[in-house]
């Protein structure tokens, strides 16, 4: 209320309230009427309790309490209540009997009129019992019932009044609910039992600038789900990555549907059966009292906390009140119907006008020329309003730092704003893949002229792709296909992993080897699980993903025999999905190209074969193997050509040379032949191959 409201105890009703109101604020209408009202109500009340004094005392009421006016503290009528007054919508929101309407009012006397003590003691004949009893109330009002009275009836289960201790039940002192109180006084005000539990949150400027036109759509189906039921269950699991925009989606459609949203976090929930209760149903109260619906957050929540999770699982089963789920991935409740709704990704157009709207307001680029650069960010990273927002900052803040007053040229906001967005995607890979240093380039790479011209293409199908799918407009087409995956297949050592490294620190992006062991799952559905938190947490950032030996899991599809093969091609057609939408770069490397499924190879666009190294490329190799900095006692440029007999790849060849170099370290003395031989000799141990007279020709004397 704008104005605020004390009880005076007086003799009579038509002075119990007086409204202080401060200067420069105004009372409504509705509260003037709704105080009305409610005094009208006790009037009722306290001259039923005077008709049960007289007839206590044997003796008739001659001078019943008199009509209750408007306070003449307001000049202007009152206009009629809309909505309600409070005490009538309390008793229709909780289905109260005209008797228990009045126990309600006996509780509310109590509180606000100093008359009701004495009035209870004498109606009661006690004049130690100077409060409201149910045996008063059976005693004083005409439309009693028993049922009233019992612990699963409004008054009680809802918790509207509190029972304290007596002998009997008929005979204890019944207290009206503090929360309840001002609520029928008008005051908006929260239980205190939920302070710090549950907080509100106003769809603000904030929510109004995350809110994006593509997130409409999921409002509507929000809105259509709440509005028809508001006294039942109606649940809705919201899901996406996302917090704040859940947040945002959420306040949005309770302000369409005038309605106040309340936040709790998992964390706050009790998890014991009578803790749990007991916060259920104040929470309930609450809800159907201010028609407010509660958002539970569940991002913050570790999957592997059970008991919280069963505790959500109760709570979620037994409310009947509008409830929100926000949770980053579905989950399944069991015996909980609820409606589910994914938060779609921010749409690429979306992604360049924030990046524009947020560099103009926080680095002041209007002066420079971006030539794409912000398509360049947009089609590699997948991020979202607060993402963006952070990178922005972020980039100001290293660009002051090092420039001072100088000017900002694009090139070096763009390699800023490249290097923080690659930042801010790893957190949420680092837990599920293995990342790789890349550190490779061009030059440390030998292979075939035709094989590097694969490779060459595949770094220009990613640098391009904004242009082709956006620009030239092939991703209004459809979203199969335009995802970008090759396969490396050769022997070990040939240089796969290598590629793959050389492509990453060209493009500048991440590289993550996907850790089979840690995906493939004999539980079913679970491998998707795994693949699916993988290839989501790689989108935001387009990471470059190598499936190792991935002939493991993307093995031809077997006949099926039994569940177990059914469920086998079922993960197998899910990565297909996976990899035809994925943004980013996915290779998969196998020793046995023939190992592969023929459904994976027409869906793969880049297929790469890495052949064993003839002489000529060991050559090469073992050219470039050797560091600048580490001390040699051989001519090179002979040495090559004797190490070039050895008949293995190129991972061998980097294995014999730190060998080498750790057996000269030992000693002390620069790399010789002699410490290549000790290696090689080892290597061919490891290998499990014989070392023939000719490989190691003119090595030693």
């Amino acid at each position: 209320m704008t104005g605020s409201i004390t009880a005076v105890r007086n003799s009579s009703l038509q002075h119990k309230f007086k409204i202080n109101i401060p200067m420069n604020t105004t009372v409504t209408n509705w509260e003037v009427a709704n105080l009305n009202a409610l005094m009208l109500a006790l009037n009722e009340v306290q001259l039923a309790l005077q008709q049960q004094v007289a007839h206590v005392q044997n003796r008739s009421l001659t001078s019943p309490v008199p009509a209750v006016a408007a306070p003449s503290h307001f000049s202007h009528p009152v206009a009629p209540l809309t909505p309600p007054a409070a005490l009538d919508q309390l008793c229709l929101e909780f289905q109260l009997s005209p008797f228990e309407r009045a126990i309600l009012l006996l509780c509310v006397g109590m509180e606000l009129d100093a008359t009701f003590p004495l009035l209870c003691a004498e109606a009661q004949g006690d004049m130690q019992k100077p409060y409201p009893t149910f045996a008063l109330a059976l005693a004083t009002f005409n439309t009693k019932h028993w049922s009233a009275i019992a612990p699963h009836q409004p008054l009680r289960h809802w918790q509207l009044i509190e029972v304290g201790p007596g002998s009997t039940l008929t005979l204890s002192p019944l207290r009206i609910d503090e929360r309840v109180l001002h609520y029928l006084l008008g005051e908006p005000l929260l239980d205190r039992r939920l302070l710090g539990m549950v907080r509100p949150i106003a769809d603000n400027a904030h929510f109004a600038e995350l809110f994006q036109s593509s997130h409409q759509a999921i409002a509507d189906q929000l809105a259509a789900h709440l509005r028809p039921a508001p006294r039942s269950s109606s649940g809705i699991q919201l899901c996406g990555q996302e917090t704040l925009t859940k947040w945002a989606i959420a306040a949005h459609t309770c302000t369409q549907l005038g309605q106040t949203l309340y936040r709790m976090s998992a964390h706050a929930l009790p998890t014991t059966i009578e803790d749990l209760n007991h916060w259920m149903i104040l929470w309930e109260r609450e809800a159907r009292l201010t028609q407010s619906i509660l958002l539970i957050d569940y991002d913050d929540l570790s999957a592997t906390n059970g008991a919280k999770a069963e505790a959500i699982a109760q709570l979620l089963d037994q409310m009947h009140v509008p409830w929100i789920l926000a949770i980053p991935e579905r989950c399944h409740l069991p015996h909980c119907p609820m409606m589910t709704l994914t938060v779609p990704d921010l749409t690429i157009e979306e992604q360049r006008q924030l990046w524009q709207q947020l560099l103009e307001t926080v680095c002041h680029p209007t002066r420079l020329s971006w030539n794409g650069q912000i398509d360049q960010l947009v089609s590699q990273f997948n991020l979202d309003w607060s993402a963006i927002q952070s990178a922005c900052l972020n980039a100001q803040s290293q660009l002051q730092h090092q420039l001072g007053d100088r000017p900002i040229d694009t090139a070096t906001l763009q390699q800023t704003l490249w290097s923080i967005c690659r930042h801010q995607a790893r957190p949420r890979l680092d837990d599920l893949a293995q990342s790789i240093p890349a550190t490779a380039h061009w030059d440390d790479l030998v292979l075939p002229k035709s094989q590097k011209a694969i490779l060459h293409e595949i770094e220009v199908h990613i640098r391009h792709r904004a242009t082709v799918y956006h620009r030239w407009g092939f991703a209004t087409k459809g979203a199969r296909g335009l995802g970008i995956s090759a396969l490396f297949f050769g022997a070990s050592g040939t240089g796969k992993t290598m590629a793959a490294e050389v492509l990453a620190t060209a493009l500048q992006l991440d590289l993550y080897r996907i850790d089979l062991s840690a995906v493939v799952s004999k539980y079913i559905g679970e491998t998707e699980k795994n693949l699916r938190r993988i290839f989501d947490a790689a989108e935001t950032g387009g990471a470059i993903l190598l499936f190792d030996e991935a002939d493991a899991i993307f093995g031809k599809r077997s006949e099926v025999k039994d569940s177990h093969d059914r469920h086998a091609n079922i993960e197998v057609s899910y990565l297909l999905q996976r990899m035809e939408a994925y943004q980013g770069l996915a290779i998969l490397t196998t020793n046995l190209k023939d190992a592969l499924d023929q459904a994976f190879m027409r869906r793969i666009r880049f297929v790469v074969r890495f052949p064993f190294p003839d002489a000529e490329q060991r050559r090469e190799i073992w050219r470039r193997v050797f560091p600048q900095e580490i001390p040699m006692a051989l001519d090179m440029t002979q040495a090559v050509k004797k190490l070039a007999q050895l008949n293995v790849a190129g991972g061998n060849i980097r294995c014999i040379a730190l060998n080498a170099a750790f057996r000269a370290a030992q000693l002390n003395q620069p790399i010789a032949m002699e410490h290549l031989l000790h290696a090689t000799r080892s290597e061919y141990m490891k290998l499990e191959r014989t070392l023939t007279e000719a490989e190691i020709k003119g090595w030693v004397d």
